[in-house]
């Protein structure tokens, strides 16, 4: 049995592609057995695995951990991205949940009724850039390289990777915010990251409408 954590997931971003970019950050290797069809996620119901019977699941340091925060938590904490003490680490939870809201309502939009798309999109895209990245350009105004205390921690991985989600929506979405500007660019240059945004990663492309059947016959 390989000592790499194994990601049980469809091959999509969804509720795991936070996990796959801390794992990245923190330069973990990991495998991914895909979930494609029903009976693959049936299965993994029916032997015990999962405690909530739905997934994402990461088997890690012999536990099968489910809940998205739960695995973020424990990742985070494990390899050293979770701040230096308990003040650090509230100021990392409330960036990181602030910046899930945003996340949430991006990934959301492909789900939306046609008619709606637009609207829901406009919305979000508003909010990103009225009211979620004013707040972590002023916080990026104290002059250090990262959001919390000197070093890498899962906020900064969190953040980068909003930024590139709401960019694929809205590309000039930074033009106002040069210190986030900065901020892209030096987090993308560390090198586990620099990595994992190359071609042939196991980063996972953005939703589109035609891959929905698939994924809504596995969950329904």
């Amino acid at each position: 049995m390989s000592g790499k954590p194994v990601l049980h997931y469809p091959n999509s971003r969804g509720r795991m592609e936070s996990v796959r970019w801390l794992l990245a950050a923190a330069g973990v290797e990991f495998e991914e057995k895909f979930l494609e069809k029903k009976e693959d996620l049936q299965k993994l119901q029916s032997d015990g695995s999962l405690l909530f019977q739905q997934v994402p699941m990461v088997e890690i340091d012999g536990m099968k951990l489910v809940q998205t925060r739960a695995i973020l938590n424990y990742i985070a904490g494990k390899y050293n991205l979770y701040g230096k003490d308990v003040k650090e680490r509230a100021l990392i939870d409330m960036y990181v949940e602030g910046m899930a809201d945003l996340y949430e309502l991006i990934m959301m939009n492909v789900v939306q009724p046609a008619d709606k798309k637009e609207e829901h999109l406009a919305n979000a895209l508003d909010k990103a850039t009225n009211r979620y990245f004013p707040v972590f350009e002023k916080i990026l105004n104290h002059g250090h390289d990262f959001l919390v205390g000197n070093k890498l921690s899962r906020a900064d991985v969190s953040l980068l990777e909003t930024i590139l989600v709401v960019e694929e929506r809205k590309p000039d979405a930074l033009a106002k915010f040069p210190l986030l500007q900065s901020f892209k660019a030096r987090i993308s240059n560390t090198p586990n990251i620099k990595k994992f945004l190359q071609p042939g990663s196991q980063r996972k492309p953005p939703l589109q409408e035609k891959d929905i059947p698939s994924l809504m016959a596995i969950f329904h």
